[in-house]
């Protein structure tokens, strides 16, 4: 566990490998759901209310947090580590049981949140300025996670929004996919 906290967070995974990461997987989904839109467009829009999807993104979403707390330096709280551990766990099953209504997007949310600190760390005062494709695109996943985690309606009706026209969601996919390659080409050539 420690060894997954330090790549991600002590040093942080590079900015070079980061980027990569980051664009070529905006890349390869906005892709797929470009060619495949039969497949794309029922799973996205049976995705919010998706229970077993969401199980899955909340425990994920726990461990990392557990993760997390488990390894950072506390300080003078230290001896509050264990009690919030099992809080961590309590909670996960918690959110399981009691919380059904758009798990899944609650979930994402609280993953994008997370995602977004590994990629800050990697541009943290980097030179060149195209790091900042990187920062932008932390930042917007990071609100978004926050506007979804608390107000989880609004995915169901972006993604309804998006799917209602052919060309909205053509466009969606060619600007991700874009703005993944601008990552994926910056990573490469300048970071």
């Amino acid at each position: 566990m420690q060894a997954l906290y330090n790549l991600l967070y002590e040093p942080g995974l590079p900015l070079k490998l980061m980027g990569l990461l980051v664009g070529l997987w905006l890349v390869a989904s906005h892709v797929f759901a470009l060619l495949r839109p039969e497949l794309v467009k029922p799973w996205l829009s049976a995705f919010p209310r998706n229970e077993k999807i969401g199980t899955v993104l909340v425990t994920i979403g726990f461990a990392w947090a557990f993760m997390i707390w488990s390894c950072m330096d506390l300080g003078e709280f230290f001896k509050v580590e264990r009690p919030v551990q099992f809080l961590i766990a309590g909670m996960c099953v918690g959110v399981i049981v009691y919380v059904k209504e758009f798990l899944a997007v609650r979930a994402l949310g609280f993953l994008m949140i997370l995602a977004a600190a590994p990629m800050l760390e990697s541009a943290f005062l980097k030179d060149p300025q195209s790091r900042l494709f990187l920062v932008v695109f932390a930042y917007a996943i990071a609100i978004k996670g926050m506007f979804w985690v608390g107000m989880p309606y609004l995915l169901r009706d972006q993604i309804k929004w998006v799917l209602s026209s052919e060309n909205r969601f053509r466009a969606g996919a060619l600007a991700g996919a874009a703005y993944g390659l601008v990552i994926a080409v910056s990573a490469l050539l300048w970071w």
